[in-house]
């Protein structure tokens, strides 16, 4: 089990090291940049008295974008290994100061949205199965699939026009009201609560569809094994057989399955916070990105690499726990 882990934790090393490297030379090679805006901008000011090539280089200099892909890419992992992921040229002031600022946020919004699918996927996922080719399973198999298939940007759109343009319940973009500073702090939480609730239905409708497809999948495969047939024949209800007996064996690969829910989810994210403008990492790299911000958009596609790896690995070791034939892999 020890070198399981070993061979997962280098592996999961090596992607992370070339993941971030191919992010890298791609934001390298963006047309959009940020040291190309502010030398125009202090080339412009009166009081200047370099010209724009002379600001550009210098900046580039200063930044390390006046060496290639490769050596730049090897100092920013020197600084990143040390903890030292740079100053934000966008926001001005420390990456990781920034991140942490923000991602309280998204985590907040995406783990209210984990727990609220869970409860709805997972049992309509098991009645649509013991119900297979009915009318219920018909209805839960359109929904599942109009939620995989609607775009986050449409699904927005239309939760917006309808419960905040048409029926008023809402307010189209922001984490807080108007009043905001001027209630008690439980009226803040209140607020926030209230402001975060078409994001997270948003981002569930989204993703409910596809784990309770995958739950009415499982569901089938168990309830045709010959052990389920055994425990039927022994006169156990059908509550029992389903709930005790078949559930059960699902959960291992729905465990699985939903290990990589959240870094998918955090990355989703980004659409829906940009969508209702809820400052989480999501929105906040967004315009990062956008400016050519170099330091905080490698730290951000990084981490969600990292994020991905980890929750793979996770879900390796519990394979490995329950089956040792993964581990012989």
């Amino acid at each position: 089990m020890r070198n399981f882990i070993i061979r997962r934790l280098l592996l999961g090393l090596f992607i992370t090291f070339f993941g971030a490297m191919v992010v890298y030379a791609v934001i390298r090679s963006l047309p959009t940049s940020y040291v190309e805006a502010i030398a125009r901008q202090r080339a412009t000011n009166p009081l200047s008295t370099k010209t724009y090539q002379e600001w550009l280089d210098q900046l580039n200099a200063v930044y390390k974008l006046d060496i290639g892909i490769i050596p730049g890419f090897f100092g920013w992992v020197g600084n990143a290994v040390k903890g030292d992921f740079g100053e934000s040229w966008h926001y001005g002031i420390p990456v990781t100061e920034k991140f942490n600022q923000v991602i309280w946020y998204s985590v907040i919004i995406n783990i209210i949205t984990f727990f609220v699918q869970i409860f709805i996927s997972i049992p309509l996922g098991n009645l649509a199965a013991t119900k297979q080719y009915s009318k219920t399973d018909y209805a839960i198999t359109v929904f599942a699939l109009m939620g995989i298939s609607l775009p986050t940007f449409f699904l927005a759109t239309i939760l917006k026009y309808v419960f905040a343009i048409k029926l008023g319940w809402f307010d189209l973009y922001g984490l807080t009201g108007r009043f905001f500073n001027s209630m008690t702090p439980f009226e803040q939480v209140m607020d926030i609560g209230y402001h975060m609730i078409l994001p997270v239905v948003t981002l569930m409708m989204l993703s409910v569809g596809g784990l309770m497809r995958y739950n009415r999948t499982n569901m089938l495969e168990v309830l045709n094994s010959d052990y389920i047939r055994t425990a039927r024949a022994k006169g156990l209800s059908e509550k029992v057989v389903i709930n005790k007996h078949a559930f059960r064996n699902t959960l291992i690969p729905l465990v699985s399955y939903m290990s990589y829910l959240l870094p998918s989810m955090l990355g989703g994210s980004l659409i829906t916070e940009t969508l209702f403008q809820i400052p989480g990492i999501g929105y906040i790299s967004y315009q990062a990105i956008i400016r050519g911000d170099i330091p905080f958009a490698m730290f951000y596609t990084t981490f969600l690499i990292l994020l991905t790896q980890v929750s793979l690995i996770v879900a390796d070791i519990m394979y490995a726990v329950v089956d040792p034939r993964v581990r012989a892999n």
